[in-house]
């Protein structure tokens, strides 16, 4: 039988795709690799060499405002000083940031984006720790006490 060997990309509707663009590149960073406003379609990259596209956006989003389509979309950041940087670039946009938490293998900033989809961005740290998890992490802390958080999750029996 085949296996997958990863994710390729995930596509989403939007009411508004010029907001959404504009959120999607300007705040997140992601790039532009392509194109058709008159067909509503918008594909984004981190690294459009690497990869064309991760993120799709698409006109044509026809459900009740509220409705929950996506349970969330998560993006990777090299570094977790990264976090603390969205942080701020979210607080300057006045999005709603829901939490920041140590999941132990990986350390996540939860908020939503301008129409609603939970959008996590996350540093994995590599630890070997069970899910699910969640604790809370502070913000204001240095990425090495959110570190030290997250490798105090590691049970004993996999040291």
């Amino acid at each position: 039988m085949p296996g997958i060997e990863g994710l390729g990309h995930v596509g989403i509707h939007t009411e508004d795709l010029m907001k959404m663009r504009d959120f999607y590149t300007r705040v997140m960073g992601l790039q532009i690799a392509d194109e058709n406003l008159e067909r509503g379609i918008v594909f984004l990259s981190a690294n459009p060499d690497y990869e064309h596209h991760e993120f799709v956006l698409t006109k044509g989003r026809d459900v009740p405002t509220g409705a929950k389509l996506v349970q969330q979309i998560s993006f990777k950041v090299q570094n977790p000083d990264d976090l603390k940087d969205f942080h701020s670039r979210l607080q300057a946009e006045q999005m709603t940031i829901d939490r920041f938490v140590s999941h132990g293998n990986a350390l996540g900033l939860y908020f939503f984006d301008p129409e609603g989809n939970r959008i996590e961005v996350y540093y994995k740290t590599g630890f070997p720790v069970p899910q699910p998890r969640g604790d809370a992490l502070n913000i204001e802390a240095s990425s090495e006490d959110w570190l030290a958080t997250a490798r105090a999750a590691i049970p004993e029996n996999r040291r």
